[in-house]
């Protein structure tokens, strides 16, 4: 739960951003435009990206748990300073920097689940949490319908009481984050192995007051350089030439599926009350299914990623959401879908999308060594957020031109992506199912044991 509150909190911002786009219109103080609120959703993506980086990178040498305060805490700030803002610059600001603390939090939780987690349930627990977005999706929408219902709130104070809301279901993580313990691989690899093995016997001290029992576990020995930090020629080495197609694999799979997600979702509401004439104060209804959808997804479909393993589940995700984006492009272009159809096609396509979108960050962070886990989750969701963000704003004027025949083509391009991905699956993909992480990438301090006496 400590871990998954950051994906409610992103979603919770997400379907804000997504859900207020018509009030953000309508705002007599704002009066943005649909290409406006697509700048400001690129705004929160840049401002992700940047985060992911620059925290991630701190990440790895101040360790998972120092970061989680720092980055909290700038999100709270942000988002709470959303609810304050007068025009187009100060809004964008302020979302450039509630996404730079949520880029943060993306480095440095992804390395911990891989981290903390036994790898025979890793791909599982990760989907979960990370599908834990639609949670704070569905809190978001169900909160829209209320606050921007102007028999209630007042249409221009509705939105600003939402991202004000934000900040303060934030400050749950301040209590949640306390059962939160250091990575006992990081502290080992940083020399601080008296450390890590107090949160091991924590641990199990913790199992064992529950009456459970813990077996003797088969040693084994890894001798590594005790080090402070890892230089970035280090890094890119690892990228480039150790590890140089699960570099341009993981990147593929980052772009797909960023932009595929930001296409539709940040403008989810634009597609309801341009196309569709549904009220913007009704648009939380709509998000409800599709969030159930994005749910269920990586809930029901993540243990087959530990048992069946990762690339058939890959191959298999990012292909069906493909397919059904594509279809269901088709069927709007001829104008086959009400608001309510349109709605039920997205909750299955995203039932799959979901589990893929997740999987991409699995795969980022389980294929590559424990020394550069957070940078090089930061540097493929940067590239992929990067390559994705121009989709709010592309889709924004799309959909402002008014043709469903031009939102057909950025559906039909979304789609083409996800279908590349599940091709380059089947010729790169990795099988780290049940395996140690040490196992999938080598640490990058690794050294070879000592020689046995007389050898």
């Amino acid at each position: 739960m400590a871990l998954g509150i950051t994906w409610i909190l992103d979603g919770l911002e997400v379907t804000l951003a997504g859900s207020v786009a018509g009030a953000l219109r309508e705002s007599p103080v704002l009066r943005f435009t649909a290409s406006d609120v697509g700048l400001a959703n690129s705004a929160y993506l840049v401002g992700a990206v940047g985060g992911a980086l620059f925290f991630g990178w701190l990440t790895d040498r101040w360790g998972r748990k120092r970061l989680f305060s720092l980055t909290l805490g700038l999100y709270l700030l942000a988002t709470a300073g959303t609810a304050f803002t007068w025009d187009l610059p100060s809004f964008a600001i302020m979302r450039f920097f509630t996404g730079a603390g949520i880029g943060g939090e993306y480095s440095a939780i992804n390395s911990a689940i891989q981290e903390l987690i036994p790898a025979r349930r890793r791909g599982w627990t990760d989907l979960v949490i990370n599908g834990s977005f639609w949670v704070g999706a569905a809190l978001a929408s169900g909160a829209s319908i209320l606050l921007l219902d102007p028999r209630v709130v007042n249409p221009e104070y509705g939105w600003r009481i939402a991202f004000f809301g934000g900040a303060a279901i934030g400050l749950i993580i301040l209590f949640l984050r306390r059962f939160l313990p250091e990575s006992p691989r990081w502290l080992a690899t940083h020399g601080r192995v008296d450390e890590a093995e107090r949160v091991i016997e924590a641990i199990e001290a913790r199992v064992e007051m529950q009456g459970l029992h813990i077996p003797d576990a088969k040693p084994v020995q890894m001798y590594v350089h005790a080090r402070r930090s890892t230089s970035m020629g280090e890094v890119f080495h690892a990228l480039f030439r150790t590890y140089p197609k699960r570099t341009f694999y993981c990147l593929v799979l980052m772009a797909a599926q960023a932009f595929f997600y930001n296409a539709i979702f940040f403008t989810y509401a634009m597609m309801l009350t341009d196309f569709y004439s549904v009220p913007s104060a009704q648009v939380g209804y709509y998000i409800l299914p599709f969030a159930a959808g994005n749910v269920l997804g990586p809930l029901l479909l993540g243990r087959l990623f530990d048992s069946w393993g990762r690339r058939p589940m890959i191959m298999l995700t990012y292909s069906a959401s493909g397919i059904l984006l594509a279809a269901t492009g088709f069927a709007f272009a001829e104008g086959h879908l009400t608001a309510t159809t349109q709605t039920l096609c997205w909750s299955v396509t995203f039932f799959f999308a979901s589990a893929a979108a997740s999987a991409a960050y699995l795969t980022a962070a389980e294929n590559f060594p424990l020394e550069m886990r957070a940078l090089a989750i930061a540097i493929f969701y940067a590239l992929g957020t990067l390559l994705g963000a121009v989709a709010p704003w592309v889709f924004g004027l799309l959909i402002e031109s008014g043709s469903r025949g031009q939102v057909l083509i950025g559906y039909l391009f979304g789609a083409g992506l996800m279908l590349l991905a599940a091709l380059v699956t089947l010729f790169y993909g990795v099988a780290a199912e049940r395996r140690p992480l040490e196992e999938v990438a080598r640490p990058l301090s690794w050294k070879e044991p000592p020689l046995e006496p007389g050898r």
